[in-house]
């Protein structure tokens, strides 16, 4: 839990214990960096506003080198700070103020979802393959035909993973906010856009004419891919 005001830390900590979710505090940037190297978590609340770095800023530094589940903390409530956010690989947002018990509620969505995919299940392949690339499930990455290895963050890997298994189908903005970022999410339409860009860069699409992930003006996208081979 990293936030500046620690009377806001501990009474969201005392929120957590109460439905059995354990968290160590940090009021500043480098307290989280510290605490990041030398404890393994299982997600990060991040407030934007800390007095030694700018929360934007640890967000890249977080993303550069894990794949931790990340929701933001702001008062600053415009969309281009969300939507800032969420390019930078955060999984959520949460605005200030709130009720404890919401931010209690999308930290259970992401932890369920986080557990459910890496979760082992009999039957699915470790990678699937489309259009010349693979996705590993396991290590939660691309691999590309050059044999790159391209990592994806949470939501990228589980947008991917609604489009795969449904190629062919338009799937509405809805439901990709759903399958990116959970339910309890307060959805503004442009941010899956976002998430959308992200994923088609990863997949070296043409922004301007992309191929494999299409736009379907007033429906929302749709995974383009003829031949579907899981071997």
């Amino acid at each position: 839990m990293v936030d500046d005001d620690a009377q806001i830390r501990s009474l969201l900590c005392d929120c957590l214990a109460e439905f059995g979710m354990s968290a160590d505090q940090a009021g500043s940037g480098e307290e989280m960096h510290l605490a990041l190297a030398d404890t393994q978590y299982d997600l990060v609340v991040l407030d934007l506003m800390l007095p030694d770095n700018d929360g934007l800023v640890l967000c890249r530094e977080i993303r550069a080198t894990s794949e931790i589940p990340l929701i933001i903390l702001t008062a600053r409530g415009e969309m281009t700070e969300r939507i800032v956010g969420l390019e930078l690989g955060a999984d959520d947002y949460v605005v200030k103020p709130f009720e404890p018990r919401e931010l209690v509620a999308r930290i259970q969505t992401i932890l369920r979802r986080v557990r459910a995919q890496t979760a082992p299940r009999q039957g699915t392949p470790e990678e699937i393959r489309f259009a010349g690339w693979r996705l590993n499930r396991t290590g939660r990455h691309l691999i590309a035909a050059d044999q790159t290895v391209i990592p994806l963050s949470n939501a990228e890997f589980r947008l991917l993973n609604a489009f795969i298994a449904a190629p062919g189908r338009v799937l509405s903005r809805e439901y990709l906010m759903d399958a990116a970022r959970g339910k309890s999410v307060d959805a503004f339409d442009r941010s899956i856009d976002v998430q959308i860009s992200r994923l088609r860069q990863k997949l070296r699409e043409d922004i301007k004419e992309p191929k494999l992930i299409r736009t379907i003006r007033g429906e929302g996208y749709m995974l383009d891919v003829e031949n579907r081979d899981n071997r």
